[in-house]
C-alpha cells in the first residue's frame, strides 16, 4: 500500500514542544483464568462434529504462538457449556457484573500510583467492543469508583483493537481543552474486554457456515486503565509515566471489510481477512514518517529519527501482525519484547491490550528513551502515539513489577 492510500493524513501537523501530558498512573487487571490451546480443542470436542473447517481451526490453534490466554472462566464456565452459544443478552448481563469488576480493579491501580483522590478526576474516556448498553459500563465503574456524578465521561465504540489508543488520543485532546481554559484535568482512560465468552459463538459459525475463523484462537479477556494529566494544578505525588509528545490517527481505504467486529444474536462476529497483516505492515511506516514529522523536537541537526531508535508498544493483533511490523520497520524482537511477550502469555484482549503492553514495557528494564505507541482497528484505522518514558525503573511501585 502507498502513502496516497491513507485517508486523513496530518503530515503538516507540529506538536508543540511541550503538551505538558503525562500519564501519570497505569493499571491492569487480567481474570483469574489461564487457557491454554488445549481448551478450544476440549470444547469443540463436546459441542461439534468433525469437519474440514474445525480441523484447520484447531491446528491454527497450535501455532498461533499463544501459549495462554486470560479469561474469565475455565473450559467449565456455564455460559460456555449451554446447550447453545449464549445470547448477547446473556452476555451483557454478565459483561455488566464481570466486566464492570475487571474495570473497577484497573481503575484502582491506576489510581492508586497517581496518588490522587478520585474527586479530582475531571474526564473518563472508556471503550469496548464486548458489551453495548444503555448507560455504558462506564457510567457503572464510576460509579463504583465513586466518581463526582459532574465528571464528563466520554465511551467510544466501533473501533475494536484500536480502542485503547483512541481512547487516550481523546483523553489528550479533552486534557488540552482544559489546559486552553487553564483548569486542570484529570483523565481516567479505560478498556476493557470479555472475549473469551464468543467461543461457542465463533465455533457455531465455524460448523454451520465451514469457514475457517482465526479470531477464536487469539482473543481473551483484560481491563486496562491509565489516568492522565495536563500538569496544571500539579501535585508533589504526582510523578509521570509517559509523557506523550504527539499522535496520529488514520484510515487505510477500502479496508472496511477487512477487519471487523459485527453485532449478532448471539454476541459479536469477528471479522478479520488474510490481507490484515499485509495491509497494518505497509502502513506502519508512511504513519510513522508522518508523525516524525510532526514532532521536529526529535530532529537531530535536521535528521528525523529512525524507527529502531525507539522501543515499540504495538497492539499484539497475531503473530504475523507483529513480525510483519517488525519486518518492514526493520526492528528487533527486542523493540518489540513487551509486544512479544503479552501476546505469548495472556492473548490479544483487544483495546484492552495496549496499555497492558506500556506497562509491560516500563517493567522490562530502563529500554529506549522514546516508545512508539501503535494499534489497529476496525476500518481499518490506525492510531499512532510517541511517548517518552519519565521514571526510572527504580521509583515504580513495588506490586507493578510482579
Amino acid at each position: 500500500m502507498s502513502p496516497s492510500a491513507v485517508c486523513g493524513s496530518t503530515a503538516n501537523d507540529h506538536f508543540n514542544d511541550d503538551l505538558s501530558l503525562s500519564i501519570v498512573g497505569l493499571g491492569v487487571e487480567y481474570p483469574p483464568f489461564s487457557i491454554g490451546p488445549e481448551a478450544l480443542e476440549t470444547l469443540a470436542e463436546r459441542y461439534y462434529p468433525p469437519s474440514m473447517a474445525l480441523k484447520k481451526v484447531l491446528s491454527i490453534n497450535r501455532y498461533t504462538g499463544i501459549e495462554a490466554r486470560a479469561a474469565i472462566g475455565n473450559i467449565d464456565h456455564p455460559l460456555v457449556n449451554q446447550p447453545t452459544a449464549p445470547s448477547i443478552t446473556q452476555l451483557n448481563e454478565y459483561f455488566q457484573e464481570e466486566g464492570v469488576r475487571l474495570s473497577v480493579n484497573a481503575c484502582k491501580k491506576a489510581i492508586a500510583e497517581w496518588g490522587g483522590n478520585v474527586e479530582e478526576i475531571t474526564h473518563v474516556v472508556s471503550t469496548t467492543c464486548t458489551d453495548s448498553s444503555n448507560p455504558g459500563f462506564d457510567h457503572f465503574v464510576a460509579r463504583e469508583l465513586g466518581l463526582n456524578n459532574s465528571v464528563e465521561k466520554v465511551l467510544l465504540h466501533g473501533i475494536g483493537c484500536s480502542g485503547g489508543m483512541a481512547a487516550l488520543r481523546t483523553a489528550a485532546n479533552l486534557a488540552l481543552g482544559s489546559t486552553f481554559r487553564r483548569k486542570p484535568a484529570r483523565v481516567l482512560v479505560l478498556a476493557c474486554e470479555i472475549s473469551s465468552l464468543l467461543v461457542r459463538s465463533e465455533l457455531d459459525s465455524v460448523d454451520k457456515d465451514q469457514t475457517v475463523r482465526v479470531g477464536v484462537c487469539l482473543f481473551s479477556d483484560c481491563a486496562s486503565a491509565a489516568v492522565l494529566s495536563n500538569g496544571i494544578d500539579h501535585s508533589s505525588f504526582e510523578k509521570p509515566i509517559y509523557e506523550l509528545l504527539g499522535w496520529k490517527h488514520e484510515v487505510l481505504l477500502n479496508t472496511e471489510k477487512d477487519l471487523g467486529f459485527d453485532v449478532d444474536p448471539l454476541g459479536w462476529k469477528v471479522v478479520l481477512t488474510p490481507r490484515v497483516p499485509s495491509l497494518t505492515s505497509t502502513a506502519v511506516a508512511p504513519s510513522f514518517q508522518d508523525l516524525i514529522k510532526s514532532l521536529p523536537r526529535l530532529h537531530n541537526d535536521g535528521k528525523p529519527p529512525i524507527a529502531a531508535d525507539f522501543d515499540w508498544a504495538l497492539h499484539p493483533g497475531g503473530a504475523t501482525i507483529i513480525t510483519g511490523v517488525e519486518q518492514s520497520m526493520n526492528l528487533t524482537a527486542d523493540h518489540l519484547r513487551a509486544s512479544y511477550e503479552i501476546y505469548m502469555n495472556h492473548g490479544n484482549s483487544s483495546s484492552a491490550t495496549i496499555m497492558s503492553v506500556m506497562n509491560r514495557l516500563r517493567q522490562m528494564g530502563e529500554g529506549r528513551e522514546h516508545v512508539v505507541a501503535c494499534a489497529f482497528g476496525p476500518g481499518i484505522v490506525i492510531e499512532m502515539m510517541v511517548l517518552k518514558r519519565s521514571r526510572p525503573i527504580d521509583e515504580l511501585p513495588q506490586e507493578s513489577l510482579d
